[in-house]
């Protein structure tokens, strides 16, 4: 599966670090596509006894998941401990103390999970696969899922943050705004790691600013600026700044600036393993460049 520039692993878990204690306040296109993704479950039936809040953040949905899945455990993996710390608070002193209903909080990396293989029936995950590299997460959710289980995920497709991608093009070559890997990507990704029948869906979200500054400070509280490993260090120059801005300036209607953000969902459900006559499971192999 082609792969975009992934983010530095290290500059990902610095700034979620950094971004944890402020982070809900401004991360509303977090909530909303998280209730959007949740609404994917209506029509599905699944029943889990364990399911991951996998890149889970500072908790977000904790609440909405156990009532959906009241007799579901919840094991909630994120990378930055200090989002687990947040995340920790939801859930009352009195319940941690006697072990019940608490979501299980574990530090981890989604490219490796800590998990024994077949252990969970579902795995939910909000915008948290744009952060990965997405076959090597598809890979591990495979391995943890049993058969028959659900993977159920959003993340953000190539066109997100075009705007701000466009105006820093037209001012030097860097690499200013992270990538993201195109929806039939990460279908054609689901199927090399074992799941079956995966379904893709897409939207396109606007978001409207006041400034380009705006737009600059809400990536940053949530933790969300550029990651990219030929990134500028440090803060671009004025003059460029500047310039970037005189470009994405050109785009300003009735008073705002819009950020478009390119949504995707994708469900599928862990495939049971091939075997020839023989007994040997069979693995599909795709040359790199076979379409």
């Amino acid at each position: 599966m082609p792969e975009a520039i992934l983010p530095e692993k290290r500059a990902v878990r610095r700034a979620f670090e950094r971004a944890a204690e402020g982070y809900e306040r401004s991360a509303a296109l977090q909530r909303e596509v998280g209730a959007r993704l949740l609404a994917h479950l209506d029509p599905m039936r699944v029943a889990p006894a364990r399911l991951l809040d996998l890149g889970s953040g500072p908790g977000a949905f904790f609440e909405p998941l156990a009532k959906r899945f009241a007799d579901a455990e919840i094991v909630a993996i994120d990378l930055a401990f200090n989002m687990l710390r947040v995340a920790q608070r939801r859930t009352p002193w009195w319940r941690r103390a006697l072990l019940t209903r608490a979501p299980r909080l574990i530090c981890a990396d989604a490219e490796r999970l800590p998990l024994r293989g077949g252990s969970a029936q579902l795995v939910f995950s909000n915008l948290a696969l744009q952060w990965c590299a997405p076959a090597a997460v598809f890979a591990e959710c495979a391995r943890v899922l049993e058969t028959g289980g659900l993977m159920l995920f959003s993340t953000f497709g190539p066109d997100t943050l075009k705007e701000l991608r466009d105006a820093f093009a037209m001012v030097d070559a860097g690499a200013h705004v992270n990538s993201f890997v195109d929806m039939h990507d990460l279908g054609d990704g689901l199927v090399q790691a074992g799941f079956a029948d995966p379904v893709m869906e897409m939207e396109m979200l606007t978001l409207e600013y006041a400034s380009v500054e705006a737009i600059a400070r809400e990536l940053k509280a949530i933790g969300g600026h550029n990651a990219l490993p030929g990134r500028a260090r440090g803060l671009a120059g004025r003059h460029r700044w500047a310039r970037m801005v005189e470009h994405y300036e050109r785009l300003r209607r009735e008073g705002s600036l819009p950020a478009t953000f390119e949504v995707i969902y994708g469900h599928a459900w862990k495939g049971a393993p091939r075997r020839a006559p023989d007994g040997r499971q069979v693995v599909d192999f795709h040359p790199p460049f076979a379409r």
